[in-house]
């Protein structure tokens, strides 16, 4: 198995924390851990490993599943990987009596992109990926597209809703349509909805779709609580029990402070953060929007907090842009490249409001001066 570096995370670890501010961090500014209670007791493991069944059946109401069919895992990163070692191929684990454990076979994947380089690179490894590439400047879902690429041997068609690095939303009725596709060719629709309850009015989970819907989401972006490494798969038992075997050689459980706070972050306190946190998302998004249409560039009005927006005139492509930003202002930015659009940089606007102004100012301050340059050396 082979897999290619994660270009993104690499970029990061090149500038992030050495820069003054992170203009690409795709979720939501971070929530005060005085906010819960931190003491969950004696610090042991989660028993069992695949997470408290009472909480799990919560989550599981969620989709209208039951808490077998909910595993917990370290963030979506990890419900992602898992969720692709238990789908691609035939190699997964049996069950205690050494027989096979209803998950179809079929080493193809189908991947809507651009998006979150794990949700293509990952499949690869495993084994064979078609990618249906979203076209700007609406990056609209097409399901006849997907459905003409999926196969016999598919095994997983794979959507990231609301899109990374686009913010797009795709429609509940489109979303349907490719899930109809997976069921007739005996494949799973999964879909990270990491992003998904950032959204004033959110489409219903994938998983509550039926038996091949499965959703991959954490406390990450939505709820602003990156730290705490929280995430869960909901999606048919089979597949869910096959993702526990594999778990068992991963993190084994999650964290029992990760678990305690997450138990407070869906319950009683859920309806207030989410509340302050779309609040934030909407008022930062205005804010974007009015710098990007004075800057004349130009966005796919996002879900979320990432934007996809174009690079300014005078730069050969968004890699140049953005080491040029970092490098004379000190604010990171994620070049387009690292997601096959070299004529964009994705911005996470989720941050504090005063950090998001101050992270305009300078990125508007670069765009201007090198714009300036141009005209007084004869440039484009």
């Amino acid at each position: 198995m082979q897999i290619e570096p994660f270009g993104l995370e690499r970029w990061f670890a090149e500038y992030e924390h050495e820069a003054d501010i992170m203009f690409a961090e795709s979720g939501i500014r971070s929530l005060d851990a005085d906010r819960f209670d931190l003491d969950p007791g004696p610090l042991g493991y989660v028993i069992p490993t695949n997470g408290d069944p009472a909480f799990r059946a919560a989550v599981g109401d969620r989709y209208g599943r039951d808490g077998d069919e909910v595993i917990f895992t370290c963030g979506t990163q990890e419900a992602n990987f898992l969720t692709f070692l238990s789908l691609l191929g035939d190699d997964g684990p049996v069950d205690g009596e050494g027989v096979p454990d209803g998950v179809g076979s079929g080493n193809h994947a189908v991947v809507l992109t651009p998006t979150y380089q794990a949700l293509h690179a990952v499949p690869a490894a495993f084994g064979e990926v078609t990618r249906i590439e979203l076209e700007p400047p609406e990056w609209r879902l097409d399901p006849e597209a997907i459905a003409a690429a999926t196969r016999e041997d598919t095994a997983v068609i794979v959507i990231n809703n609301p899109n990374n690095p686009t913010g797009r939303f795709h429609d509940e009725s489109a979303m349907r349509e490719v899930y109809r596709t997976a069921v007739e060719h005996d494949a799973y629709l999964l879909c990270d909805e990491v992003y998904r309850l950032l959204a004033d009015d959110p489409d219903p989970p994938v998983a509550s779709y039926g038996a091949n819907g499965i959703s991959t989401t954490s406390l990450t972006k939505a709820y602003g609580l990156a730290g705490l490494r929280f995430g869960w798969i909901a999606g048919a038992k089979p597949v869910v029990d096959r993702a526990w075997g594999w778990k068992d050689y991963t993190t084994i459980s999650t964290g029992l402070i990760d678990q305690h706070v997450a138990k407070q972050a869906l319950g009683e306190r859920e309806g207030q953060i989410l509340a302050e946190n779309r609040e934030h998302a909407r008022r930062n998004r205005r804010r974007v929007s009015e710098w990007v249409d004075r800057l004349g560039l130009d966005w796919h009005e996002p879900v979320g907090v990432n934007g996809f927006v174009t690079i300014p005139a005078g730069f050969t492509d968004a890699e140049e842009f953005c080491r040029t930003v970092v490098e004379e202002e000190s604010v990171v930015l994620a070049p387009g490249t690292l997601f096959g659009h070299p004529d964009r940089f994705r911005v996470g606007f989720g941050l504090p409001a005063d950090e998001l102004e101050e992270a305009l100012t300078r990125v508007r301050r670069v765009i201007e001066e090198h714009a300036n340059d141009a005209v007084h050396t004869g440039g484009p």
